[in-house]
């Protein structure tokens, strides 16, 4: 393997694990706010925020560990988040884990973007990168409807 295959390699690994802290991020975020909210306004975080959520958070993991399995490069350790400060309530949680999904996303597009999946990776880990975006998709016009009626 070239020298360019390996850093690239490595470099979507990278790119990889920050979008998976950016998800834990947004998954710590939406625990605290299920426990501030009603059970309706729960029941809805759960199913239309947390849930897509903690579905791209297991298949980037998943994503990571099989490409770094299938090129002999090592794992990384995925850990969880603690979240931010309870001041800013539901809400303010809602909007920090909406902003953390948007930033792994946007992550995962500059690095389908930039083709270095096409150059040194393979089909399977080009999947994993579209399914964990497809999961992610919603979720920021999903927490904003959420934040708007959370109170009513």
């Amino acid at each position: 393997m070239s020298y360019a295959a390996a850093d690239g390699r490595q470099q979507i690994l990278d790119v990889l694990a920050s979008a998976g802290e950016d998800i834990a991020r947004a998954l710590a975020e939406l625990g605290e706010a299920y426990e501030q909210l009603d059970e309706r306004a729960a029941d809805q975080l759960e199913t239309e925020l947390f849930r897509p959520v903690q579905s791209a958070y297991g298949r980037l993991q998943r994503t990571h560990g099989e490409f770094a399995a299938r090129h002999d490069l090592p794992a990384h350790e995925f850990v969880s988040v603690a979240p931010g400060a309870p001041s800013t309530g539901a809400k303010g949680f809602v909007d920090r884990a909406v902003s953390a999904a948007s930033a792994a996303d946007t992550a995962l597009a500059l690095l389908q973007d930039s083709m270095l999946p096409v150059e040194v990776g393979d089909g399977e880990l080009r999947a994993g990168i579209t399914a964990v975006r497809a999961l992610l998709g919603g979720v920021g016009s999903r927490g904003r409807e959420l934040v708007r009626v959370i109170g009513r």
